[in-house]
């Protein structure tokens, strides 16, 4: 699951930089808002109908994930936390990173682990975490700067498909693309993001990437369609953007939350099924947007991997796999691949 926030949390165009951190903004007020009623348009008023999951994330989307990621059914971030525990130090070590980037940082709580190994390595010079939401980033970069006196913080206020090339240069630098976010990337979208990622390293350059892994699907099942309901409520909070951020009159409780594993494509696709026919008005757009009674909107897809296929992907854009990381339990993966 992908985290980013929604327009309407998402410039604090008043925020000064801390002491000791840069900011580089390349987001526009307004730029987000422009996106949604472009993907509306082009996603919700045709058929069959699909959102991005960006827009899952306001700040109620926010807290709801990070109530998932401490649900018993879901094990994406124990896992991943395990494998850096216990592997940050060889991540240090093999990349020989002096820069670590980080795209969609969030709070970069796991990427401590990293900054700490490579601070014991002698190696940290720099941090560069890159997210969409300025306020949010800015409050992070400067914690950070506290936290690591003597590294140069470098936040990039961007959207990791369209500023990659943005990317601040220097140094040895590996990028951390972390929580599995890059299953939300359907295989085209997901060659084109590793691509363009790997056009703008230099060779030695590295990409710490976590995967989830394909397995037994009443588990996943299980992890995206939890007892307590949880993800339901997740996934009905994006008919609640729309309703805020487009004047919409969507009835949440008329859609049921279903994200079932679609074998043939290797993913879990989180779905909104509309429980009757409907009739939803977008004031903002001055369109309607008819549902038939079991129609679906889709809202994201996750996408899940074995080894032989991330290795593949890493070498078609010009990268290396040198080092498979699993947790224990063989559930979740991290790759480090070198540009070459």
């Amino acid at each position: 699951m992908r985290v980013t926030v929604q327009p309407g949390v998402m410039h604090v165009g008043e925020a000064r930089s801390a002491p000791g951190v840069r900011v580089d903004v390349h987001v526009r007020p307004g730029d987000a808002k422009r996106a949604l009623r472009q993907e509306v348009l082009r996603g919700l008023c045709g058929s069959p109908k699909e959102l991005s999951p960006r827009w899952l994330y306001d700040e109620r989307g926010s807290q709801l994930f990070d109530d998932i990621t401490r649900l018993p059914e879901y094990y994406p971030t124990r896992r991943e936390r395990e494998i850096l525990l216990a592997h940050a130090g060889d991540v240090a070590r093999l990349s020989g990173a002096t820069t670590l980037i980080e795209l969609g940082s969030g709070t970069s709580e796991k990427t401590r682990l990293l900054l700490d190994a490579m601070q014991e390595a002698g190696q940290l010079s720099r941090f560069v975490p890159f997210d969409v939401s300025e306020g949010f980033l800015r409050r992070a970069a400067a914690s950070l700067a506290r936290e690591y006196p003597g590294v140069t913080v470098h936040a990039v206020v961007g959207d990791f498909e369209h500023h990659l090339a943005r990317l601040p240069e220097g140094g040895r630098r590996l990028v951390a693309f972390l929580g599995g976010t890059i299953g939300n990337l359907k295989p085209p979208e997901r060659a084109r993001f590793l691509a363009e990622l790997s056009s703008g390293l230099r060779p030695g350059d590295g990409l710490l990437l976590g995967t989830d892994l394909i397995k037994d699907k009443e588990r996943l099942y299980a992890a995206y369609n939890d007892s307590a309901g949880v993800t339901a409520e997740f996934n009905r909070n994006v008919l609640r953007v729309l309703n805020r951020e487009l004047g919409g009159n969507f009835d949440p409780d008329a859609f049921e939350h279903f994200a079932p594993y679609d074998e043939h494509n290797a993913w879990v696709e989180m779905r909104l099924v509309s429980r009757r026919a409907q009739s939803v008005w977008l004031s903002t757009l001055r369109r309607r947007v008819e549902f038939a009674e079991g129609e679906v909107l889709r809202t994201e897809v996750s996408c899940k991997f074995q080894q032989p296929r991330v290795e593949q992907e890493l070498a078609e854009a010009g990268l290396r796999l040198v080092a498979w990381w699993t947790d224990e339990a063989g559930d979740f993966a991290l790759s480090l691949a070198l540009k070459q």
